[in-house]
């Protein structure tokens, strides 16, 4: 039969994640059992989409590249997938991708399963749907135990924070190890706090951003929240935590960056209501931190640059927690234009006026 009078079929493959694409029954052991099938089958394959995301979903990005793709065609394609759990390890992603590919007229076919309309057909496609939702939470509830298992044994499983890489490590699994230089600068960013060479949180926001090698956003900023999240994170003294799944502060078996005492001083310092002090370097970009009070609360205003849809803003903020202000935002133009405005409003008294005459007078 001549291909162009052979039914047209698009393969459809999918892995959880990229780390699959080359494991196992990876994207390109999918697409060659599923050309083999075409071929015994006689259909002629046009395309091939392939996806490497989660089957909780039928969201996926090759998915709706087929569908589009389907759609633009106008005619009945057959949409092979290597096994039935390739279409979706969720039972109402199954039905919603079944339902999509029938809606637009087009066949399911596998090679390992034949795809029924009949009422049995139907009932034993569900049944493996099931079996396959079940097997991913079961996976999913194993996965979880066993970092809550790791977490209690004192080794972390969360996303690498900065300062530090994983390594595998023979009999223990990923560990923590220091990453250079990283790891250096925010020791001495945390001694530095904790021992009071910085006397606020903005100083280490300013001692960041002079170091050349540390990360900054595109406008060499080092935001404000991310210093709060390094002064409060016990990973950094050695420690290791999950409130979420109440394992409280357990010694970790990665190297600290301080010590565990100097941890708690700075979240000793951390509760003290800081007191912003005149200095002789407060940066020219916002004067009157530390000299403006917020109206609800008289706790003395702080800045940052905020990311808004197209570009960042120059903001103060009050972030005394439970103040009805807290977090509220007031632009930096906004503010200064006022604070401008009240100075050009002042006149000194007659006293101060006369004061200011005799003290030149004897000058």
């Amino acid at each position: 039969m001549s291909s162009d009078h052979q039914p047209p079929a698009v393969i459809y493959c999918r892995v959880s994640d990229k780390k699959q694409k080359s494991e196992g029954n990876g994207l390109d052991s999918q697409e060659t059992r599923c050309r083999q099938f075409a071929l015994r089958k006689g259909y002629r394959v046009v395309q091939t989409f392939h996806d490497d995301f989660t089957g909780q979903t039928s969201d996926r990005p090759a998915v709706k590249e087929m569908m589009a793709y389907l759609k633009k065609k106008k005619i009945a394609h057959f949409v092979i997938v290597d096994d039935l759990s390739r279409i979706a390890r969720d039972v109402e992603a199954h039905t919603q991708l079944r339902r999509m590919v029938k809606t637009i007229g087009s066949f399911m076919a596998s090679p390992s399963h034949e795809f029924r309309e009949d009422p049995d057909g139907r009932f034993h496609e569900n049944i493996l749907a099931s079996s396959y939702q079940h097997q991913r939470e079961k996976n999913a509830e194993q996965t979880l135990n066993r970092m809550k298992a790791r977490v209690a044994n004192g080794y972390y499983v969360f996303a690498k924070p900065i300062g530090y890489s994983y390594r595998m490590v023979k009999g223990r699994g990923r560990m923590l190890f220091r990453n250079e230089p990283y790891a250096t600068i925010i020791a001495e960013a945390l001694e530095g706090f904790a021992s009071g060479r910085f006397g606020s949180q903005a100083e280490v926001v300013r001692f960041l951003e002079a170091q050349p090698e540390y990360p900054k956003d595109r406008n060499g900023h080092v935001l404000f929240q991310h210093v709060s999240a390094l002064l409060t994170r016990p990973v950094y003294a050695g420690m290791v935590e999950a409130p979420n799944w109440n394992i409280g502060i357990t010694k970790g078996h990665h190297p600290a960056l301080i010590s565990y005492e100097n941890y708690l001083k700075i979240q000793d310092r951390l509760k003290v209501k800081s007191v912003a002090p005149a200095r002789k370097d407060i940066s020219a970009e916002f004067p009157l931190r530390g000299v403006v009070v917020c109206h609800d609360c008289g706790t003395q205003l702080t800045s940052c640059y905020s990311k808004g849809r197209s570009k960042w803003y120059a903001i103060y903020f009050c972030f005394k927690k439970h103040c009805p202000s807290y977090r509220k935002s007031i632009r930096r133009e906004k503010l200064e234009g006022d604070f401008e405005a009240i100075l050009q409003q002042l006149q000194p008294s007659r006293e101060i006026f006369g004061l200011a005459v005799a003290l030149l007078k004897d000058w």
